[in-house]
């Protein structure tokens, strides 16, 4: 009974999804809906929103490869945890561009520089600044993800034509010591706030399969769709799991639950990107499609998203081709 009153509730926010602040309570009722149901009112919005049949095409390349000092329990790039991700040196120059100009070829607008670093010193970020601007001439969008940012470095990427900055909370407040134990969440929303006042698009998202309840993924939608100004991009990431890290081994997630986080997370942040991220490589065509009908308007494109697999470039394009979709 409790679920049909919080439905009823509902109906005046569904009609406009901008009215006030989600609750957890909320959220969990939109989980609950019939199928069928929450996919419609996911694609009402989306359309409401955004072109249907047009996905934003962004390309992630690692340019500073593992040797992190953290302890994401999902991540191979950990250097406390015995996987097959070498620490190696950062990328040269030449190297970043030449990925960003097959990027471009391939139909990529977006081109997002990846470093396995906690928070990155001074030192370190004078060579990404360089890659920013570069890539930035080439006409493409550019974002990076380099782990907690100290005050003055978001003014340095801001001045460099960083236009996105991305930084997951990935998970909810009550699961996240389950995960993480190296970092605050409130040390993630520090850095999204740094990155916000000087007017850099926020990609902001999170992991689901990491073994936390329904509830815990409410909460984790909850924090993105009440943020005083939501994130421009929001990667919804499938844990894909890696021999070595903590997380191997957790129980799958069902596939229809993934495709309701997609469709809650397009009802809950009705403005916003949702992109198809990590874990992509192990959904099937009509996984991927249900995904795109539910509202996700945004992937990864190539063959790695930082350390583990990514559809090719060229699957995707037939996968497009079948659903009568293009990249924007």
């Amino acid at each position: 009974m409790e679920t049909v009153i919080n439905v009823r509730a509902l109906e005046k926010k569904l009609n406009d999804p901008s009215m006030g602040r989600w609750s957890i309570e909320e959220i969990l009722a939109l989980y609950e809906l019939p199928f069928s149901d929450l996919i419609y009112k996911a694609q009402t919005i989306h359309r409401e929103n955004f072109d249907p049949n047009a996905v934003q095409v962004s390309t992630l390349l690692s340019i500073k490869t593992g040797g992190c000092s953290e302890d994401c329990g999902y991540c191979p790039q950990a250097a406390r945890y015995h996987t097959d991700v070498q620490n190696e040196p950062m990328m040269q120059l030449d190297e970043v561009l030449e990925a960003a100009r097959a990027a471009k070829a391939n139909g990529a607008s977006r081109f997002c520089m990846g470093a396995a670093w906690r928070s990155p010193k001074d030192k370190d970020l004078e060579p990404v600044l360089k890659m920013i601007a570069e890539v930035k001439s080439m006409g493409l969008e550019t974002c990076a993800t380099l782990g907690m940012l100290k005050d003055g470095q978001a003014e340095k990427l801001k001045e460099a034509g960083l236009d996105f900055y991305n930084h997951n909370l990935d998970t909810s407040p009550e699961f996240y010591g389950d995960v993480i134990t190296t970092r605050t969440y409130q040390d993630r929303l520090e850095t999204l706030e740094r990155v916000r006042k000087m007017d850099i698009n926020v990609c902001c998202g999170g992991i689901v399969g990491m073994g936390e309840s329904r509830m815990e993924r409410c909460g984790l939608i909850a924090q993105l769709a009440n943020m005083e100004r939501p994130p421009e991009s929001v990667p919804i990431n499938l844990l894909t799991q890696v021999e070595g890290t903590p997380l191997h081994g957790t129980e799958e997630l069902d596939p229809l639950e993934f495709i309701r986080t997609i469709a809650v997370a397009r009802i809950t942040i009705p403005g916003s990107f949702v992109r198809l991220s990590a874990g992509r490589q192990s959904m099937s065509e009509s996984i991927q499609a249900l995904c795109f009908i539910a509202g996700a308007n945004s992937i990864f494109y190539g063959d790695k998203l930082l350390t583990t697999g990514n559809p090719e470039a060229e699957a995707d394009k037939r996968l497009f081709s079948k659903l009568g979709i293009h990249p924007i």
